[in-house]
Formats: C-alpha cells, sequence, structure tokens
C-alpha cells in the first residue's frame, strides 16, 4: 500500500476547461430554477390579516437577530481573513487565493442561510392559508417542499459555481485555494448553528415550560410571551443554521475531492468531482418537481419517493459518466501520479458514487426508522409516558445510543467499503471523497426536506395563534409538523454522514499536506502507533463532549432567562391570561438574541484553537490522533443527540394526537419534560457537531504545513508559545462561560421572590 505521494498539480487543457465551463453554467441553472421556484412561494396566498400581522412579527424578528450576528460574525471573518496571509503557501497568488476565497465561501454560506431564514418566515404563512382552502394537504405539502427547493438550488448552484471558479482560476492551484473557501463556509455554518441552535431552543424550552407546564395553555398560545421568539428560532436554528451546514458540507467534500483527486487522477480527477454535483443538480429540480402527494397520501411518504427515485437517476447518470469520462486503465489518466497502478479509474469512481448514493437511502431509512411516529420506537418512547417522565427520558436516551450505533457502523461500513476499492491509499482517500460527492448528488433534495420541518412547525404556530384556520386545516398541519419533525431529523443524519466521509477525506489530505510539507519519503502512517497519538485521540474525543456540553449549558442559561422573564409578564399582568393585554414578544426576542450571539463565541474558539494547541504542542501525530478521536467520537455524539431529541419529540406528537391520555394529561407533561431535554439535543449541540469536525479538520489542514516546518528547523519555543496561546485563550473563554453562568445562577432567588 502506497503512502509516499506528494500533491501533484493538475494541468489542464482547453477541453478540460470547456468543461468546467459547463459545470458552472449547470451551477447557474441551478440559480435560475431556484428563482422560478422562488416566485412560485411567494405568488401562494397569503390568509388572513391577522395572519399576516403574525407572520410579520415572526420576520422582523428573524431579520433583527441575523443582522446582529453578521455583524458579530464579520469580526471573526476579518481576523481569520488576515490570519490566512500567514500560513505557509507556495506562492503569492496561492496565499492571496486562499483568503480571497475564505471570504467568499463564508459570504456564501451566510448568504444561503438568510435566505433559507428569509423565504422560510414568508413561506410559513403561506403553508398555513393554503391547509385552510380545498385540497389542503397537496397544496401545504407543495409550497412547503417548494420553499425548501429554493434553498436547495440556491447550495448546490452556490457551491458549485463557487468550486468552477477556483478550478477556472487557479488550475492546478485550485486545491489549496479551495481550502479557504471550504473553510470559510465551515466557519460561518458552525457559528450560524450554534448559535441559531442556542436562540431556538431557549425559547422552545422557555415556552413550554412556563407556557404548557406551568400555565396550561398550548405551545403556540398568543398569550405565551415566547411564543414568537419560539418560532424565529424554528427559522435562525433550523432554516438558516441548517442550510448553511449543508452548503459547507457541499463545499467541503468538494475541497476534499479536488485535492485528492488532483494527486491520484491529475487532471481527471481535478474535474471529475465537479461533473458528479452537476449532475446532482439535475436529479435535485427533477426531486423537487415530483415531489406531490397524492389526495389523502401522508406527506412523508411523497417526500420519500421523491428522494428515492431522484437518488436512483443520480447512480444511473453518475455511474454513466465515470465511464464516459475516465479510463479504464491509470495509464490513461491526464498527470496520474503513478500510471502503472493495476486497477481501472473508471469502475473505482462509479462504484465509489454508488456507495455514497446508496448511504444516503439506508441513513434515510434508518433515522426514520428511529425518529417516525409510526415505528415502534417512538411508539415505545410514548408508552413510557404512562408511569412518568423519568421513564421517557429514560427511553429516548436508549433510542438515541442504540441509533447511533446502527447508523455508525453503516457510515464506517461506507467508509471502509470505498477505501477497499484501491490498494494505493492516494486512490483509496479519493474514492472516500467520491463517496461524499455521491451522497452530495442528493442535497438538493435533502435541504428541502429540511427546510420542509421548520416551515411546517411555523405554519401551525401561525395557525394556533391566529385562530383563523379550520379544524381539518389545524389537523392537516398538526400532520405536517409531525412529517417536518421526521425529515429534520433524517435530514441530520444524512449531514452527520457527509461530515463523517468529508472529514475522513480531509483526514487523508492533512496526510498529504504533512509529507508533502517533509519533503521527504517517510510515510506518515509511520510514527502513528505511538502514545503521542493516543493521547491526540484522547484530546479529540474530549473537545467533542466539552464542545457539546458548552452547547446544551449555553441553552440551559438562555432558556432559563426566557422562563424568568415569561414567569414575570404572567405575575406583572394578569389581563394576559384572559386576553386583555398583549403579552411583550420583542423583550424575550432580544433575551434570545442576545444571549444566542455571546455564547456562541466560546464553542467556536473552541473548535479553532484547540487543533492549534494540538499540533503546535504535540506535534503533527498528536494532532492526526486528535482529528481521529473528534471524527469517531463527534459521529456517534451527533447521532445520539439528534435521534433521542427527535424521538421525544414525535414521542410528544404522539400523545398531542390522543395516545395515552392526550393532551393535558400527565402522560402528556411527561412528554413535555422529554421534549424539553430533547431540544438543545437535536436542534443546538447535535447538529452543531456536524461542522465542528470539519471546522478542526480544515484548521489542522492549514496549520500541517507550519507545524512540520517548525519541527524540522527546531523552533521548539515557538510552537510551544503558539500552543500556550491557543490554550490561553481557550481556557479564558471556557472560565468567562463559567462565571457568566454562575451570575445567572445567582439571580433566580431574587427573582422568584420578586414574582
Amino acid at each position: 500500500m502506497s503512502g509516499q505521494y506528494q500533491l501533484a498539480e493538475a494541468t489542464l487543457r482547453g477541453s478540460d476547461y470547456s468543461i468546467v465551463v459547463v459545470v458552472a453554467v449547470v451551477a447557474l441553472a441551478a440559480l435560475v430554477v431556484g428563482y422560478f421556484l422562488l416566485r412560485e412561494v411567494l405568488a401562494a396566498g397569503q390568509g388572513t390579516a391577522k395572519m399576516q400581522d403574525i407572520a410579520k412579527a415572526v420576520q422582523e424578528g428573524a431579520a433583527a437577530y441575523l443582522k446582529r450576528q453578521r455583524n458579530t460574525l464579520l469580526i471573526f471573518g476579518i481576523v481569520v481573513f488576515l490570519l490566512l496571509f500567514a500560513l505557509p503557501a507556495e506562492g503569492a497568488g496561492e496565499r492571496i487565493g486562499r483568503s480571497l476565497f475564505f471570504l467568499v465561501g463564508a459570504v456564501f454560506s451566510f448568504s444561503i442561510g438568510y435566505l433559507g431564514m428569509w423565504l422560510s418566515t414568508q413561506a410559513n404563512l403561506r403553508v398555513a392559508a393554503a391547509a385552510n382552502e380545498e385540497g389542503g394537504r397537496e397544496k401545504a405539502t407543495r409550497v412547503a417542499f417548494r420553499t425548501g427547493g429554493v434553498v436547495g438550488m440556491a447550495t448546490v448552484g452556490l457551491g458549485l459555481f463557487g468550486a468552477s471558479i477556483v478550478v477556472l482560476s487557479f488550475a492546478g492551484q485550485a486545491p489549496k485555494v479551495l481550502e479557504g473557501f471550504g473553510f470559510g463556509a465551515a466557519l460561518i455554518a458552525m457559528f450560524m448553528r450554534v448559535g441559531g441552535g442556542i436562540f431556538t431552543k431557549a425559547a422552545d424550552v422557555g415556552a413550554d415550560l412556563v407556557g404548557k407546564v406551568e400555565q396550561g395553555i398550548p405551545e403556540d398560545d398568543p398569550r405565551n410571551a415566547a411564543t414568537i421568539a419560539d418560532n424565529v428560532g424554528d427559522n435562525v436554528g433550523d432554516c438558516a443554521g441548517m442550510a448553511a451546514d449543508l452548503f459547507e458540507s457541499y463545499a467541503v467534500t468538494l475541497v476534499a475531492a479536488l485535492i485528492l483527486g488532483s494527486a491520484a487522477f491529475g487532471a481527471q480527477g481535478l474535474l471529475f468531482p465537479l461533473i458528479v454535483p452537476a449532475i446532482g443538480v439535475v436529479t435535485a429540480v427533477i426531486g423537487v418537481f415530483i415531489t406531490k402527494a397524492r389526495p389523502g397520501e401522508n406527506g412523508l411518504n411523497a417526500i420519500n419517493r421523491s428522494f428515492y427515485i431522484s437518488a436512483l437517476i443520480s447512480l444511473v447518470l453518475c455511474t454513466v459518466a465515470a465511464f464516459a469520462f475516465l479510463p479504464t486503465s491509470f495509464a490513461g489518466l491526464d498527470g496520474a501520479k503513478t500510471p502503472s497502478l493495476p486497477g481501472n479509474p473508471g469502475l473505482i469512481a462509479a462504484v465509489a458514487v454508488i456507495i455514497g448514493i446508496a448511504l444516503a437511502g439506508i441513513i434515510l431509512w434508518l433515522t426514520g426508522y428511529y425518529t417516525g411516529t409510526e415505528h415502534k420506537p417512538v411508539k415505545h418512547v410514548g408508552e413510557t409516558s404512562e408511569t412518568g417522565a423519568a421513564t421517557v427520558i429514560l427511553s429516548g436516551i436508549s433510542v438515541g445510543f442504540e441509533s447511533a450505533v446502527y447508523t455508525a457502523i453503516v457510515i464506517g461500513a461506507a467508509v471502509y467499503g470505498a477505501f477497499l476499492l484501491s490498494a494505493d491509499t492516494t486512490v483509496a482517500l479519493f474514492a472516500i471523497s467520491l463517496a461524499g460527492t455521491g451522497l452530495l448528488t442528493t442535497v438538493g433534495v435533502i435541504v428541502a426536506m429540511d427546510t420542509f420541518g421548520p416551515v411546517s412547525d411555523n405554519a401551525q404556530g401561525i395557525a394556533e395563534m391566529s385562530g383563523d384556520v379550520t379544524t381539518e386545516g389545524a389537523q392537516i398541519l398538526t400532520e405536517l409538523d409531525a412529517v417536518g419533525n421526521t425529515t429534520k431529523a433524517i435530514t441530520k443524519g444524512i449531514a452527520i454522514a457527509t461530515a463523517v466521509l468529508a472529514a475522513t477525506a480531509l483526514f487523508g489530505s492533512y496526510s498529504e499536506a504533512i509529507n508533502d510539507a517533509r519533503k521527504s519519503l517517510v510515510a506518515f502512517t509511520a510514527n502513528l502507533v505511538s502514545p503521542n497519538t493516543l493521547v491526540g485521540v484522547i484530546i479529540g474525543a474530549a473537545v467533542v463532549f466539552m464542545f457539546s456540553g458548552l452547547a446544551v449549558n449555553a441553552v440551559s442559561r438562555a432558556a432559563g432567562a426566557v422562563v424568568y422573564e415569561v414567569r414575570r409578564q404572567f405575575h406583572d399582568n394578569p389581563g394576559i391570561m384572559d386576553g386583555t393585554v398583549r403579552p411583550e414578544y420583542g423583550r424575550v426576542v432580544d433575551i434570545c438574541t442576545r444571549d444566542s450571539l455571546r455564547e456562541l463565541v466560546t464553542p467556536g474558539l473552541l473548535a479553532v484553537f484547540a487543533p492549534i494547541a494540538v499540533g503546535f504542542g504535540l506535534g503533527v501525530e498528536s494532532l492526526a490522533g486528535y482529528l481521529g478521536g473528534a471524527i469517531a467520537t463527534g459521529t456517534l455524539m451527533a447521532i445520539f443527540l439528534a435521534n433521542s431529541g427527535g424521538a421525544w419529540d414525535n414521542a410528544k406528537k404522539l400523545v398531542e394526537d390522543g395516545n395515552h391520555g392526550g393532551k393535558g394529561s400527565d402522560a402528556h407533561a411527561a412528554t413535555v419534560i422529554g421534549d424539553t431535554v430533547g431540544d438543545p439535543f437535536k436542534d443546538t449541540a447535535g447538529p452543531a457537531i456536524n461542522p465542528l469536525i470539519k471546522v478542526m479538520n480544515l484548521v489542522s489542514l492549514l496549520v500541517a504545513p507550519a507545524v512540520v516546518t517548525f519541527t524540522i528547523q527546531g523552533d521548539t519555543a515557538l510552537r510551544v508559545v503558539i500552543s500556550l496561546v491557543a490554550v490561553l485563550i481557550i481556557a479564558a473563554a471556557v472560565v468567562v462561560s463559567k462565571r457568566r453562568g454562575n451570575a445567572i445562577a445567582d439571580s433566580p432567588a431574587e427573582q422568584v421572590n420578586n414574582v
């Protein structure tokens, strides 16, 4: 098995540039399709004046939050942009390009997140109105799914267009420049995921604890001061955060594939990873347009059907493209590093892509089984509600643990299956990255599935708050909300699968960067079996736990502030309960905005500076172990958190549909507590782990050459100083976060006494 390779600089010819131009045109076509879908969504009816007033409040709150978040992220973006200039690069062009495209990736990531938020706040009103019309189920499903289709087209369009422009501009240097593009996308996505997740779950938990549990009023009752903030949170968390998350998955997977492809297959390896997602654009358009719920059909069946059809079309077209574009032997590759290597490049690429597409389908089914209301796991969690909240918590945790094992095994099998496609390490790692691009041929439909969830949730909230929806319309929206819970869980499962594939491929790119920096024939893997590596594994796993703990604790603190504010309003204004006084919705929105933006800093600093501390402090072997520990632990943790939270949420839906005593029963109160615990699990900590492991991989990839250079030159003192500074930054951030928590913890007694 070969591990002694250096990054080949692929040379593109005239026909190669033509292919890239065609890919760029396909990317732009996706944006055009998204525009026409956007017009269709906005043309739908907007319901009553009261519904429009409620929607306007949600729109204003979401826009205000993202505006303030943009200003916060701008500071991080400028600092990282400048720091990238200090990292080693082959020439000024590569250094400038990497930094500039860091900004492009960051802007694209934020723009897609903003689009997801803005459009979902426009569509929720229209979905609620559609449910009130004749054929409401089919109309509401169509509007909600096509809303996601707009964001899906933007995701694949901008991701593919950005990568194409880099390849056209930098050719053989494109992989190195794309490191900046992927890092910008991943960094902003992580911040949006963490910040949006804290906002949405602080509002949701606060609304549930005071509204449902203490006051005994429905979740979206207009008397609850946290209701508008809860609806705002669905958009800034699930829509903006997830859209940015899936975009960076798309971008980072392309980065890994292009880096490894140029090393393994030469020029064809630089181009084929662009062809696969271009095919995905076509199949995403097909998937969005064929999604139609038949009369009386469950919306999830219609969505799943379109997903599987589009995935099957992708599989066929990608297989044809692999055999048509790639030769039958390595000798036929232009610039391949090992022309005499045995094997069939076309066959290797085709099978790798098929593995990725098949993985997407299996994850969809597996996650749907563990989180869907019609399957045994969620039904069991619902049954345990009859014996109290403790058994609900235990059964939900059990679902999370069990599902994490099976999902991790499936993902691991896909990675290993792709790796076995070649005896050469470089080609095998390229196959893993191609599996990731294969999985992401479905990303347009995946984004549509994810956006469907919060749009349906918001639509139900608007209907309940306005009271202007018929009983039948309300039932339709309840059903769509339950479907949305499942689609959100499914997309989280697929997102973590893409994260693992991308991180594994980036891990190979990290190895390549080390060997390239060493300018040596000594294989990187030669030093992996050492205590240093094990220490790195332990630290990497620990960082995932710390990150998750910080995220959940941030929700706890922010939710506590919301609880006290909602309680205060009920106490100070008795007229709220009889409907004669309007709650101060804006105060809760402000609390969630302030706390979420403040709390996202510490997890973000941990993600960026921990690999720097390990790499410069302990060396490249420890950093390799760190990445391995983070990937493995992050995979299990993300799936556990997402699926246990999804199971608790849908178990609550089961009870609210009349099972086990229905609304207002002790069983209902137990499932509300389970759902409250699950909220930060599935919508804050769990999803944020996806961009976390990619950010850490990209930071490692970027700093690896500097670590090797300092090690070879014997600059031990400088390495130690850099490591200590990184550790001090992390420690200071954690201490500040803890002190903030203590300050909040000191206030409840006074607030309770005042109330």
